[in-house]
């Protein structure tokens, strides 16, 4: 299955055209196809090109987000972003996915993605969940990112970090953004090798350079423990002989 999720973004201000860019370019399944200041220009757009996801400001000269939705007869799957919580209401009416009220976080963009993809991409019956993640072998990981699959070998991983349904993995010097469960990784991965040391952090243990307080030191990065785990997570990388 192509995981290729086409995108516009339609919003009268330039910053938060920027900001969407930004955002979209972060995320592999996502193509950003074309950004409209003006609503009517998108609106021949979308009537002209097949289009899976759009992102819409509500208050626009000319034509509002709304109107815009309604004035098309197959809209895309659409998710609202504006300063003003005011049109929650009927923005949900028009059966939108999300309302993102603006200045909004990558997390919380990334949660829009979700449920986007949920109802893009049905789920498989009697098989593999649709991650693009998987096990290749002892030696190295499967992933899908910016629409390639690529190796990633465990040797070469530092951490993992969680970003809700997509996870960061860290390598000396790179970044590798892919959508999954750091639930999953955890499950996947060889433990001891990669031990879970926060809610949002994985770490590979022979990566650990030091511990202060509740920050691991891994190269460069400061990883944090959380309280419950700092006791294993000593354990089982520097031993049981000093904790302080």
């Amino acid at each position: 299955m192509n995981p290729t999720i086409k995108t516009i973004c339609v919003d009268d201000e330039y910053l938060a055209l920027q900001l969407l860019e930004s955002y979209i370019s972060r995320v592999p399944e996502l193509e950003l196809q074309a950004t409209f200041k003006s609503p009517m220009e998108a609106l021949s757009y979308l009537k002209a090109n097949p289009t899976d996801l759009l992102f819409l400001d509500v208050q626009m000269p000319v034509l509002s987000g709304n109107n815009l939705l309604k004035v098309l007869s197959n809209p895309p799957l659409t998710i609202f972003t504006t300063a003003y919580s005011d049109y929650a209401p009927e923005a949900f009416d028009l059966n939108a996915v999300d309302y993102l009220i603006k200045p909004f976080s990558f997390e919380r963009f990334l949660q829009g993605i979700e449920k986007a993809q949920k109802q893009l991409i049905p789920p498989v019956e009697n098989g593999p969940t649709p991650n693009e993640f998987h096990s290749g072998s002892s030696e190295f990981l499967v992933v899908k990112v910016d629409g390639r699959t690529r190796k990633i070998f465990l040797k070469d991983i530092r951490f993992i970090e969680g970003l809700k349904e997509y996870v960061r993995i860290h390598t000396a010097d790179q970044r590798f953004v892919t959508l999954e469960r750091l639930q999953y990784l955890e499950e996947t991965l060889p433990h001891p090798a990669f031990l879970r040391v926060h809610k949002s952090y994985i770490v590979a243990r022979d990566k650990v350079l030091s511990i202060e307080g509740n920050l691991l030191e891994v190269g460069s990065d400061r990883i944090p423990v959380s309280r419950s785990r700092r006791e294993e997570v000593f354990d089982l990388i520097f031993g049981s002989k000093d904790k302080s």
